[in-house]
């Protein structure tokens, strides 16, 4: 697994929304972007920092970002996550986890004792023109939207 390095491009991508509408990196050049990894829909654990995104979204967008969730659920299963939690942005699917791979965000974690292959729950910041300006890998749920809001003077 490569990981990514602050100053580094971010790798684009097209994926589809929860209303299976393509949105692209590239596409949000010109502003900063939150892009967030987590395992699975409507679990405990995405569901805490989804939730803690939800309720930091105002400060995130005035500063200028957009966030977006990204994980290998369909777009189904992301529209009744977004709907279920109220989660006022977008979810992507990237079921062949091709996106996750290039942010290094799949690979061999440890998961209760046994090593298993999965998502990273990692997050990243994206500058205006497409640079890394954080990359945080292996990030617990909770509390971590909190220090990313510190990191980011948000």
């Amino acid at each position: 697994m490569t990981q990514l390095e602050i100053g580094s491009p971010a790798p684009d991508f097209t994926l589809t929304d929860q209303d299976e509408q393509e949105v692209s990196l590239a596409s949000l050049r010109g502003g900063r972007v939150v892009l967030f990894f987590y395992p699975a829909a409507m679990t405990p654990g995405c569901t805490t920092e989804a939730c803690d995104f939800r309720d930091s979204i105002a400060p995130l967008q005035a500063a200028g970002y957009t966030v977006l969730g990204i994980s290998r659920d369909d777009a189904a299963t992301q529209r009744k996550f977004r709907e279920r939690d109220a989660l006022p942005y977008d979810l992507l699917s990237d079921p062949d986890h091709a996106v996750h791979e290039a942010y290094g965000a799949w690979g061999e974690k440890m998961n209760y004792g046994k090593v298993v292959e999965g998502v990273i729950r990692s997050t990243f910041v994206v500058d205006a023109d497409g640079t890394i300006l954080h990359a945080l890998y292996n990030i617990k749920a909770t509390g971590h939207v909190a220090r990313l809001r510190k990191l980011l003077e948000v």
